[in-house]
């Protein structure tokens, strides 16, 4: 199993010094990965609730709203070699999805073909309603914003036509170095999510789930791929416990449901105390699971 982990990007921690020295003090720990989140605003109160607390409120204030992800992941890619950049996740339905795809493609040559892309519908109606898009049919909306991205990654003209955009011929380069393109890990544990994943994924971002949450999604995603003609060995599965409680034997169980990657939330907002954070994570969970 790998490990990944999911810094604060936002709040104290969106500093110029922390996000330029955070790469390097996550990848010399041996993590594979690092992970920025999305939002473009946030309120001081909602009628959407939040999908992962009890009372429906999100554990962070508006002034702690994270850095744009691929800004931050831009930089990030400067200042590394072998880690991993991942979007957890992108809303994908609120954005362009001409200059998103865009944006993936970039990303993933500056760095090398080290991007993967964590897509999710998102959850916040008021963020949507401060973009001018819709909230509903997002889900929709993005299965189509999906496969025009596809077509702008493949080679020769892009073009088409859906019920939420149409895009005429067009040429979009450079291409992402990753081919087809980079890994589409998508994220959500609805059934309609878990069918996103069957047609479209390369892999499942589940988050905020124990194992036994991590099984049962498997569970409604093995069937779903049998009717796309696909089977569990093109996935990866990768899992964040987020607020959930996670030691040595929560790793073991992971592991035992054939997660393929754990992403850990790192919530100091300086290097130092990210250093110390991180060094005992890695003693404490890393290390110990390459022998169990």
């Amino acid at each position: 199993m790998k490990f990944g982990i999911f810094p604060m990007l936002g709040g104290p921690a969106a500093t110029a010094e922390f996000v330029r020295g955070l790469g390097p003090v996550i990848e010399e720990r041996g993590f594979t990965s690092v992970w920025s989140a999305e939002h473009v605003v946030l309120f001081d109160s909602q009628n959407s609730s939040y999908p992962y607390t009890e009372d429906g409120k999100p554990p962070f204030e508006p002034e702690d709203n994270f850095l744009e992800p691929f800004s931050a992941l831009s930089c990030i890619a400067a200042t590394t070699t072998k880690l991993r950049l991942g979007t957890g996740i992108c809303i994908l339905p609120q954005r362009n999805p001409v200059y998103t795809a865009k944006q993936v493609a970039d990303l993933d040559v500056i760095s090398g073909g080290r991007f993967d892309f964590g897509i999710g519908v998102g959850w916040l109606a008021e963020e949507f309603e401060a973009l001018g898009v819709p909230f509903e049919h997002r889900g929709s909306r993005t299965n189509e914003y999906i496969e025009i991205a596809k077509s702008l990654w493949s080679d020769g003209p892009s073009q088409y036509d859906g019920k939420y955009y149409s895009l005429a011929e067009c040429h979009q380069y450079p291409k992402p170095i990753q081919k087809p393109h980079p890994p589409l890990l998508i994220g959500g544990e609805s059934g309609a999510a878990i069918r996103r994943v069957a047609e479209y994924g390369d892999g499942w971002f589940g988050f905020n789930l124990s194992p036994e949450g991590t099984r049962a999604g498997i569970e409604k995603l093995q069937p779903l791929l049998a009717e796309y003609g696909r089977t569990m060995v093109e996935m990866q599965i990768y899992v964040s416990p987020y607020l959930l409680k996670c030691d040595l034997d929560t790793v073991k169980q992971y592991r035992d449901v054939q997660v393929d990657q754990l992403i850990l939330i790192a919530s100091s907002n300086n290097l130092d105390d990210l250093k110390r954070e991180l060094d005992k994570v890695a003693n404490e969970l890393v290390v110990p699971a390459q022998n169990l």
